[in-house]
């Protein structure tokens, strides 16, 4: 018997007022360059990229996840800015802090070792944390001025990320599947 099989992958996201604002970006985008395709996912900072899982197999991912987190601090977050992966990508840019590659790094292993899932890519470069805004349907034109109006636009925004979530593909968008909450927070000394 075939199990069925969907796409899922693991990111961080910001809180809802960062999302309301990378989602206008988007939708900016839409309108003045014609790109739609980063509406199908909430703003976020992948950690995992989109692998294969069977639907029953789901519960083991999760466990998996949460014994994870539960062992992980909550990470401080800041965005900064625009960057892009020419010719088609533009995103909000994520400053890459020790924490963040740390908790990164610690998940491919944790998922690696535990369930085989391995990001072969992610293996042949250094980690990029991003949140994209356009990518995919933005043609080389678009991309060309679209960057020249965003590469030098300000942006700053800090948060610390809480939780890990495990998203699904329905087919044609990406939803959250699960959240799994990092045990500590982080707290910011005060000066």
């Amino acid at each position: 018997m075939l199990q069925s099989q969907r796409l899922y992958f693991i990111a961080l996201l910001p809180p809802q007022e960062i999302q309301d604002y990378a989602n206008q970006i988007k939708q900016y985008f839409s309108d003045n360059y014609s790109s739609r395709h980063a509406q199908k996912s909430p703003p976020h900072i992948t950690l995992q990229p989109p692998f294969q899982w069977t639907d029953a197999e789901v519960p083991k991912l999760e466990e998996c996840l949460k014994d994870f987190a539960s062992r992980r601090e909550s990470v401080p977050i800041t965005l900064s800015g625009f960057g892009a992966f020419a010719p088609r990508v533009i995103y909000i840019n994520v400053v890459r802090s020790l924490e963040l590659l740390t908790l990164h790094t610690n998940l491919m292993l944790h998922l690696e070792s535990n369930l085989g899932i391995i990001d072969k890519v992610g293996k042949t470069r250094p980690f990029a944390p991003h949140m994209t805004v356009a990518f995919r349907d933005l043609s080389k034109q678009n991309f060309k001025a679209a960057w020249s109006e965003f590469e030098k636009r300000q942006l700053h925004f800090e948060f610390a990320a809480s939780d890990l979530k495990l998203l699904v593909h329905d087919g044609s968008r990406w939803n959250i599947n699960s959240e799994f909450l990092l045990q500590k927070a982080y707290l910011r000394e005060s000066p």
